[in-house]
């Protein structure tokens, strides 16, 4: 039987299945609202009448600048339903980057939050939009003489005009940019069919293991790599779904945690970090037993970070490995059972790695040489192909340099494979630190700092050296109230590394800066400090205390 892959399957399976299911949303005031999957999916195919009525037809990009939320979720249910593609902003961008992408996609309606109507209005006369809704949280009006309420559009919509449309599995159904952090950023569209896999994955027991039974906490937005896949994942799986509004401090996700029972979230390390920061805090003030899983991806964990959760507070952390391109999730790291009774070091460092991969997505590296071995030891750069990885990207040309002759994505990450297909990120091919010749890996020096008890974040970055041509320089926060040196710091690290891999410079510094994905802004740090290496090796930059 011809059935397509579509995500008005997804809809009519829940609507279907798990109308009473739970679809909580803190709002900006930091009140709750409650809904069901029915109620959600009522207003998603208002949305559909509405949108139809303004014009929108197969294929036109549908914009959202919005943070996480049951409005948001009902545009990502209803513009593929209709057979547009729902585009969502990243609203941590630079205006002048959104206004890019904004014209790159041909944009034909926006849906913002009105929290969010002074960045639109930023880029406002830099972009032709025809339509404008404001999700407005108040009953003020709206300033924006030509701009629409949601609320008023969805009130007239007549639900019974509703028409599922006829869809391909192939037809594009939402769309993503890259952060553009090596160039203009780069659109990503994903297929219905892909979304639908990609949502099947993250239920099988080696990814996620998604069901029914769970409630599910996205950290990670709804405006990047759509949330993970998330909020596709858990609605076709029946899951409860708790959505963090724009509070994504770590005392506001630990009470949301708590009392909404949540048994599955996800996040970068750098929310991961804070809430383990607010956990040690305040031992005992929130009740988490609920919670089995904390996934985590966007960049290298440290492995002490892990065995906090794990140790002090009885909490999983499930490492996981993605991009844009991949929809995003590409590997999982699920502990083998064969490793079940090695000894605990060895158990944390393999869960500090990425995972092996999901079904139907396949995995290799290229090294100097060609393609290096499944050794645990070469390193190569991690190229994909699978069920859910990007072909091209967006007004895309064939022959694009990330892509290769017979059909493999170039991730631009460095990665050894263990012989079971594990892979361990070392770094970013922007990131590696060449040193007299030979690599030095700074997520490995980074995830090393980051297990010291007095080291909140670390960044570490290639800067200019006159005689080695580069060395590591490595940027530290330190833990409120911690005091730490350079020396202390570089000792610390003597016994995990060879000598030449360590740091010449330990600068502490306040904040690290991170890009729109919560991820270390590196290329922040290598202007600021490219001329580091004119004093001697140990210099210390600020003051550690």
């Amino acid at each position: 039987m011809d059935f397509p892959l579509t995500i008005p399957a997804i809809v009519r399976r829940a609507e279907t299945l798990f109308p009473h299911t739970g679809v909580v949303s803190r709002r900006a005031d930091r009140s709750l609202d409650r809904r069901t999957y029915a109620d959600v999916i009522a207003r998603s195919r208002r949305l559909v009448v509405a949108l139809r009525d303004l014009g929108v037809g197969r294929g036109d990009r549908v914009a959202t600048l919005a943070w996480t939320h049951h409005r948001h979720l009902e545009a990502y249910l209803g513009v593929p339903s209709m057979g547009a593609v729902l585009h969502t902003l990243n609203l941590r961008l630079h205006p002048d980057d959104l206004a890019y992408i904004i014209s790159d996609a041909d944009d034909r309606v926006v849906l913002v939050d009105e929290s969010l109507l002074p960045l639109l209005d930023k880029v406002r006369a830099q972009v032709a939009i025809p339509h404008v809704v404001v999700m407005r949280t108040g009953s003020m009006p709206i300033a924006g003489a030509s701009d629409l309420d949601y609320e008023t559009l969805l009130a007239a919509a007549e639900p019974t005009r509703f028409v599922e449309a006829a869809l391909d599995e192939s037809d594009a159904a939402a769309m993503c940019y890259t952060s553009g952090t090596t160039g203009r950023p780069k659109g990503v569209l994903y297929s219905h069919r892909a979304i639908v896999l990609h949502s099947m994955a993250e239920g099988m027991a080696d990814c996620i293991g998604l069901s029914r039974n769970d409630t599910v906490l996205p950290i990670v937005p709804m405006f990047h790599v759509n949330a993970w896949g998330l909020p596709y994942s858990a609605t076709l799986l029946g899951c409860a779904q708790v959505l963090p509004g724009p509070h994504l401090d770590a005392k506001s996700i630990a009470e949301l945690l708590a009392g909404e029972k949540v048994t599955v979230t996800a996040g970068v390390p750098t929310i991961w970090m804070a809430l383990l920061a607010e956990l040690d805090a305040n031992p005992g003030a929130y009740d988490l037993r609920a919670l089995r899983t904390l996934a985590i991806g966007g960049s290298a964990a440290p492995a002490a970070m892990i065995r906090g959760f794990q140790e002090r507070h009885n909490l999983r952390v499930l490492h996981a490995w993605g991009m844009t391109e991949t929809t995003p999730i590409g590997t999982v790291c699920n502990l083998p059972a064969a490793m079940g009774e090695l000894p605990l070091d060895e158990q944390y460092r393999y869960r500090a790695m990425q995972g092996t991969p999901l079904p139907f997505f396949e995995i290799r590296a290229r090294g100097e040489e060609g393609i290096v071995p499944w050794d645990g030891r070469t390193l190569g750069e991690l190229e994909v192909r699978g069920a859910w990885v990007a072909a091209q990207y967006y007004h895309g040309e064939a022959g694009d340099s990330r892509f290769t002759d017979d059909g493999w994505f170039k991730t631009g990450d460095i990665v050894r494979i263990t012989p079971a297909g594990c892979v361990e990120l070392a770094d970013r091919t922007k990131d590696l630190v060449k040193s007299g010749g030979e690599w030095i890996s700074s997520v490995a020096l980074e995830n090393a700092l980051m297990g010291h008890p007095a080291v909140a974040e670390a960044a570490v970055v290639a800067v200019p050296h006159p005689k080695w041509d580069e060395r590591p320089l490595a940027a530290v926060v330190l833990k409120p109230g911690q005091t730490a040196t350079a020396d202390e710091l570089r000792a610390y690290l003597a016994p995990q590394f060879a000598s030449w891999w360590l740091p010449d410079t330990v600068t502490f510094v306040a904040a690290i800066p991170k890009t729109s994905a919560g991820k270390f802004l590196k290329s922040a740090l290598r202007e600021q400090y490219r001329g580091a290496y004119g004093g001697a090796p140990g210099a210390v930059a600020g003051s550690g205390g």
